[in-house]
């Protein structure tokens, strides 16, 4: 389909974005890569009469990674976090996850802010950030702001962004233990069926921490701190494994679409998280 008429702005630096989303409200979003924004709008599943394309303002494309943590620019690609050997040293997961991303051809112009601030439930990068306890910094006009990723989602497509403020980086404390990124998808580039994303620390045959959230499960990204606490203090035996599926269960509410009815997706996501959570134990 073809999107309805609308303005296409280039602004060169933030000011001239904060000046157009002042300008024009609720009418105006602005773009990264556009794989999650352009599909919409051609589906007329979103109206945006003004938009407002971030190609040309500098200062989001980089990567840091350093003692006090990593920060990762809105503009950075999935190709990008793929072929940084710093940050895949440092967080592991976040390559793992990027190359389970769509193809290609998307990761070289996918971006992390646009996976993440869109609020689509089926995009990868939201749960990931809220396992990984990251921060999302917005700007607007009255200046800057962080807010939790395990905060900022509060329905399909609603999030905690205002409507004058961007997206600009997302900051987080570099993971320790074993990780996974599962997913179960019906071909390459589409989204998952049910997606989980786990870190785990361990001492000995003891678990001391785990993290868990789940992808396209609810409305909304999951994480599921009741399924983390059920693998604290285990040996991560058959009993942990089930406690931590039926709490993830729990929290999860599945909806019925192309890719299954609801049992299907619940019993999907149980496989999916297993595997996830053996997975890290064994890197651990």
């Amino acid at each position: 389909m073809i999107p309805a008429a609308f303005e296409y702005y280039r602004p060169k630096d933030m000011a001239g974005v904060l000046s157009l989303l002042e300008e024009h409200g609720d009418d105006a979003r602005v773009m990264a890569g556009g794989h999650s924004l352009i599909p919409m709008m051609k589906l007329r599943m979103a109206d945006v009469p003004h938009l407002i394309d971030l190609q040309d303002v500098g200062g989001m494309s980089e990567i840091s990674v350093g003692a006090d943590g990593i920060r990762i620019g809105a503009m950075v690609t999935q190709s990008d976090i793929i072929d940084h050997e710093a940050l895949a040293a440092a967080a592991p997961i976040l390559r793992e996850a990027a190359l389970q991303i769509a193809d290609p051809q998307v990761r070289y112009m996918g971006t992390v802010g646009g996976n993440v601030a869109n609020g689509d439930p089926g995009n990868d990068m939201p749960g990931l950030m809220q396992c990984l306890d990251a921060t999302f910094t917005l700007v607007g006009a009255d200046g800057s702001r962080d807010v939790p990723a395990r905060d900022f989602y509060e329905a399909a497509y609603m999030t905690a962004r205002e409507d004058d403020e961007v997206l600009t980086a997302v900051s987080l404390a570099a993971p320790t233990g074993g990780y996974a990124y599962e997913k179960q998808k019906r071909k390459i580039g589409d989204y998952a069926t049910a997606a989980a994303a786990v870190q785990i620390t361990r001492e000995g045959d003891t678990c001391t921490s785990a993290s868990i959230a789940m992808t396209n499960l609810s409305d909304t990204p999951i994480f599921s701190e009741a399924a983390g606490a059920a693998l604290v203090g285990t040996a991560l035996d058959d009993g942990a494994l089930t406690a931590a599926s039926a709490a993830m269960l729990g929290d999860i509410d599945p909806t019925e679409d192309n890719r299954g009815p609801v049992a299907f997706k619940r019993h999907v996501a149980g496989v999916i998280l297993r595997r996830a959570i053996e997975r890290a134990w064994s890197r651990a």
